[in-house]
């Protein structure tokens, strides 16, 4: 029996509900979803590096969190989440589930920090936490974007 990723069958969903898949034949706006309440004063950064940092490859990537909890994805429970990472990239749609790609790198399984091989050169990193679906909290727990110098 084959089975469907988590992720692809919220990333199928968002694409109906943005396509009107209910009954009509254009949506005049894309559709969001319902988005989880974050706490006041909740945030996320990063632990290491620093911005401006210059770093070797592999580089040692730490996310912090602070007034919520990491857990998996699917897991909801009241304030807590999962972290995404941003590598070159600014914010996606914080109504709809975060893509996932090379640019945007999910953490369901709790993680709170990887080793990440970059290119020489100069890269921005950015820490987004998403629900137990993927997608942002309202408002959405960004840290600060950071620039980093691969050597």
């Amino acid at each position: 029996m084959q089975t469907t990723h988590p992720l692809l069958r919220f990333s199928a969903i968002a694409a109906l509900l943005s396509l009107g898949a209910c009954g009509q034949e254009e949506a005049s706006a894309p559709a969001t979803l319902p988005r989880t309440v974050s706490p006041d004063g909740a945030s996320v950064f990063f632990i290491t590096p620093a911005d401006g940092d210059t770093v070797s490859s592999p580089v040692r990537i730490e996310f912090g969190i602070d007034g919520m909890i990491v857990v998996r994805a699917g897991t909801k429970k009241a304030h807590s989440g999962h972290h995404h990472l941003l590598v070159d990239a600014g914010l996606p749609d914080l109504g709809m589930p975060i893509p996932a790609d090379a640019a945007h790198i999910h953490f369901g399984d709790a993680s709170t920090s990887t080793e990440l091989g970059l290119d020489p050169g100069e890269h921005t990193l950015q820490l987004l936490l998403g629900d137990h679906l993927h997608i942002p909290h309202d408002p959405p727990l960004v840290s600060q974007r950071i620039a980093i110098t691969v050597e």
